[in-house]
């Protein structure tokens, strides 16, 4: 998806008296940028970084809300392409956040928990990884930042199809059970299962004598 960069605003309105606060005309004569009174964000923000020491240039554009990023944030590049699709709660990344490449195509999902900064401790809703739809609510100390919290997803572009996922659990790298051995960056194993016939041989000699037959192996 591609939008038309961000195009100089058309002035910019300040006015005379501090506290009044000020903010932008958009080309399309919304308002933007606004700081109220209190030196606050507010309201719908565009926001332009530029390119820094070999590190690529973006845009930004959602809305502030006392201060705070609130609700969802879309992120361009500064030909106008949609890189990022971010979600935020009292100032913090909060939910699924999606990113792309140039082409558009999803690259990664990350999961976050935002935690009220206005509270000394939060409480989580926690699953248990190696049992499904099994949850416990953990009281946590706040540190007013965003924790990673679920599940990231990493996806081959060419494809679509995820290269690989990670788990985690009030910012803990999660490493389950069940995983076959593998660590948990991998997308984790499926079990060999046995095909019928073969069930049904063993079924049908078991207690017998061993009997020698061909099972497709090497060895």
């Amino acid at each position: 998806m591609r939008r038309l960069p961000f195009v100089l605003l058309l002035f910019v309105v300040s006015h005379a008296f501090p506290q009044a606060g000020s903010f932008i005309i958009g080309v399309k004569g919304d308002t933007l940028n606004k700081i109220d009174s209190k030196s606050m964000k507010q309201g719908k923000w565009v926001v332009r970084v530029d390119e820094l020491r070999g590190e690529p240039g973006y845009e930004e554009e959602g809305e502030f809300k006392n201060n705070r990023k609130e609700g969802t944030w879309r992120i361009y590049s500064l030909e106008g392409d949609l890189t990022g699709l971010e979600f935020y709660r009292w100032g913090n990344k909060d939910g699924n956040c999606q990113y792309f490449n140039r082409s558009g195509a999803l690259v990664r999902e990350e999961s976050w928990r935002a935690l009220n900064p206005d509270k000394l401790y939060d409480t989580l809703e926690v699953e248990d990884i190696d049992h499904l739809n099994e949850y416990k609510t953990v009281i946590v100390k706040n540190e007013g930042v965003a924790i990673r919290h679920g599940q990231w997803k990493f996806y081959d572009p060419s494809t679509g199809m995820i290269n690989k996922i990670q788990t985690y659990t009030m910012g803990k790298l999660e490493t389950p059970k069940n995983d076959l051995g593998s660590d948990s960056t991998k997308v984790a194993k499926k079990t060999m299962v046995k095909p019928k016939e073969v069930q049904d041989f063993e079924k049908k000699n078991a207690g017998k004598k061993k009997i020698k037959y061909v099972d497709g192996s090497t060895n």
